[in-house]
């Protein structure tokens, strides 16, 4: 199974930096027992091979190369490739350009590499499907894409809707071979129109297109914001207390606002 990580955006909202926004150090890891800065893009990387990839693909801009010298080309149990965005026109594009290395086998998981979330295995429970959604509850879904469910069956993706109706957001996917080339050839049929990956989700599924939203996500983080930041370094914190409960957050950054709950998701 592919990962993929679309890596090329130019992180505006945390700027200036002097290095890629998925570099950003956020939290600590512990390596052959010394402890060091851990890059944020790492948390999604460790997150895809928990859901199962064994290789994974960075879309990166031309001017990214030292993502590629900090992974290299291998990733714990997992193989790294990378594609080039000349531009960042979108989530859909970026996701699209990795089909330059994935076989017409293999399944597909997607993740923002900006983001801190829990559980870590969360990724494993999505099914065996043409299209599923990894779910997570937020109070501003219009910061995000909320998801409109019927059951489980997605029914409508609310693209950075201001009167959301829905407050779970995705905040990862995962695509069979046959679901990435459905979605894929669609965007094609479109003409490259659609930026966001709600937009195209929603053609996909008024064309007979099947989707599922599985609410298994309990924290998720934007750190793509100085207050995104520095939630997303309480919720690491808390993450590690092996005494207090994991922290369930319910009001993500992109307002610049953040609430943290203790206790199970909602």
């Amino acid at each position: 199974m592919w990962g993929i990580v679309p890596a090329a955006g130019r992180g505006s909202r945390i700027q200036p930096l002097a290095f890629s926004k998925e570099l950003l150090p956020v939290g600590s890891r512990s390596d052959n027992g010394t402890d060091r800065p851990c890059a944020v893009s790492e948390y999604l990387v460790e997150r895809l091979i928990l859901g199962g990839a064994d290789k994974i693909c960075f879309v990166i801009s031309p001017g990214k190369s030292d993502i590629m010298e900090y992974f290299g080309d291998r990733y714990g149990s997992a193989r790294l490739a990378y594609v080039v965005q000349p531009e960042a026109t979108g989530l859909c594009d970026a996701v699209f350009r990795a089909s330059t290395v994935i076989g017409e086998r293999d399944d597909v998981l997607v993740g923002l590499p900006d983001t801190v979330w829990f559980p870590e295995a969360a990724l494993a429970s999505l099914p065996d499907a043409d299209l599923s959604f990894l779910l997570f509850p937020v109070e501003h879904p219009e910061f995000f894409d909320a998801v409109m469910l019927d059951g489980d069956a997605v029914k409508q993706i609310q693209v950075k809707q201001r009167d959301a109706t829905s407050n779970w957001i995705w905040g990862a996917f995962r695509m069979s071979a046959r679901g990435f080339f459905d979605l894929n050839t669609l965007w094609e049929a479109r003409d490259r129109c659609d930026e966001y990956f709600g937009t195209l989700v929603n053609s996909y599924l008024a064309a007979g297109g099947s989707a599922v939203g599985i609410k298994a996500g309990e924290a998720y983080v934007d750190v793509g914001t100085i207050n995104g930041y520095r939630t997303a370094i309480t919720l690491l914190a808390a993450s590690q207390d092996s005494i207090a409960p994991r922290p369930t957050l319910r009001a993500a950054a992109g307002d610049g606002a953040h609430t943290l709950l203790r206790g199970g998701r909602a």
